[in-house]
């Protein structure tokens, strides 16, 4: 049996595009998902179908397990890992801490103890921008001190502190990558895009944190998964960060103008006070991940948006249709 890459958390968002890349690429994949609850079981189920039917594998366990994991790695012979699984969401971490840790720093601890005992090769490691904080320029990864404002954020610092152990103690390659604002097909229903689009469609107040002027580096998810790939792909030992981004940060308002123009709708706004646990503004210096992986993301904001609407037209035309 060839070696495979096990990627956790494989049925979210990321995972399932990363896995249908993986494969349109000649790799055995094998999707290890314990479906959470924090968003439907359906949705994820849906991610999948493409993925399985194109030869993945799929594990249903938790990263929590540390049996389970080791079964998946043995059982598929498991040379490389991406692990994705994580619990998401800053705001929600703000009231509910404790999962956060147990799911994102004690599940990522168990995964890479089943790397040590299975000499896995290379391990890609899921963080985020949250590991910033506020920043004011764009983040690089030696320059910007990790200061976060939420559990989920500091749930990420922990993971990359575990992943730089154990490169070091068990003599591991793992790459952190650092995620800024994914968006694109599938994304997750709580997710701003996502939710600024059904409710833009549906007529009803999009709620807007603040005054509108708030930035993100929106970055498209096949940009993403082309950099989880070369990072997956390049051989340096030891451990490694990288920001994966656009550099070009968009303001809110702005963001909005390109779903009303995709949508054909104007947005209803509901402006509310700004969320503990929020920046004001996410950039990336992706200087590092462009001249260590080639790293060159290519899908503009308003490209980006233009996509996922044609997307959602597609996924809701029968509803469009009747109303």
């Amino acid at each position: 049996m060839t070696d495979s890459v096990l990627v956790t958390g494989g049925a979210g968002f990321i995972g399932s595009h990363l896995s249908e890349r993986l494969l349109a690429c000649g790799e055995r994949v094998t999707v290890f998902d314990n479906f959470d609850p924090y968003y439907p079981e359906a949705i994820k189920r849906a991610n999948l179908e493409a993925v399985l039917a194109a030869g993945a594998t799929l594990v249903q366990g938790d990263v929590r397990d540390p049996a389970a994991l080791r079964s998946a790695m043995a059982e598929h012979s498991v040379d490389r890992v991406v692990h994705l699984a994580a619990r998401p969401g800053v705001r929600p971490s703000l009231e509910a801490p404790q999962i956060y840790l147990d799911i994102n720093v004690s599940g990522t601890l168990h995964v890479l103890e089943a790397c040590r005992e299975f000499a896995v090769g290379k391990v890609v490691f899921a963080s985020s921008s949250s590991v910033y904080g506020a920043t004011t320029e764009p983040a690089g990864e030696e320059a910007t001190p990790c200061r976060p404002l939420s559990p989920y954020g500091a749930s990420k610092v922990a993971g990359e502190a575990l992943c730089s152990s154990f490169a070091t103690s068990a003599g591991l390659s793992i790459a952190a990558l650092r995620f800024f604002t994914v968006y694109g097909p599938r994304q997750r229903p709580d997710m701003a895009i996502n939710r600024f689009t059904r409710l833009i469609a549906a007529g009803e107040q999009v709620p807007v944190y603040g005054d509108g002027s708030s930035q993100r580096d929106y970055t498209y998810v096949s940009d993403t998964v082309a950099g989880i790939v070369a990072a997956l792909d390049d051989a340096t030992p030891g451990y490694s960060v990288f920001n994966l981004g656009r550099g070009e940060p968009v303001v809110l308002r702005d963001l909005l103008g390109y779903l009303e123009r995709e949508i054909g709708e104007s947005a209803r706004l509901e402006h509310l006070p700004e969320q503990p646990g929020d920046p004001q503004s996410t950039c990336a210096d992706i200087g590092r991940a462009r001249r260590a992986l080639g790293y060159e993301p290519k899908v503009t904001a308003a490209e980006g948006v233009r996509l996922y609407a044609h997307w959602y037209r597609e996924m809701n035309r029968d509803r469009i249709a009747s109303r």
